[in-house]
């Protein structure tokens, strides 16, 4: 597998996010070796979520003023219901997760994260997952959904839920090295 080391990947969340859908992945792209970034709307914290349950807090690295899309190699958007619901009404979050789509950058979402993707218009003809929820919103979005553990098209990685973080990671970590090498070559 190619190597990931000191790869700086975004992660983008708000309020309301699955709190193990973003540590999971997160602590994973760290051990190996990639820099994640958490970026918010807002600086400070955001409130994690145990399914309906208030998790912990969680810092935030940098806002979205703060950022520009064209630093990162890759992006990962974790779940819960209110984390992708919110962000798709931000326009600042939209237009963010739309240009890994249009630069061709490896893209990680996980649970209800794909609705941002839907609002960027990056799931046309894309064989996907997410939360059983989503599967009307992102047939009607032109998407292939699939009920699968982890499904990979092309630059995308998509998994249901929490119990799917093992075999999320997995693939996310082979497609964001993969997205490494082509970058060196």
């Amino acid at each position: 597998m190619a190597d990931i080391k000191g790869m700086k990947i975004a992660v983008l969340a708000t309020d309301g996010v699955e709190q193990v859908e973003l540590t999971g992945p997160r602590d994973a792209l760290r051990q190996a070796g990639a820099d994640p970034v958490v970026i918010a709307p807002k600086s400070g914290q955001i409130q994690g979520m145990n399914h309906d349950e208030k998790g912990d807090r969680l810092p935030v690295d940098r806002t979205l003023d703060e950022v520009r899309p064209d630093e990162f190699a890759a992006i990962l958007l974790p779940g819960g219901v209110a984390n992708p619901d919110k962000l798709r009404t931000e326009a600042k979050a939209v237009a963010f997760v739309r240009h890994f789509i249009e630069a061709g950058k490896p893209v990680a979402a996980i649970c209800h994260g794909p609705w941002t993707l839907i609002e960027a218009r990056a799931v046309q003809g894309k064989r996907m997952t997410s939360w059983p929820s989503l599967k009307t919103d992102l047939k009607n979005a032109g998407a292939d959904w699939v009920d699968e553990q982890v499904v990979r098209d092309g630059w995308l990685v998509t998994s249901r839920k929490p119990d799917d973080i093992p075999a999320f990671n997995r693939e996310m970590l082979a497609m964001f090295a993969e997205g490494s090498a082509r970058r060196a070559a």
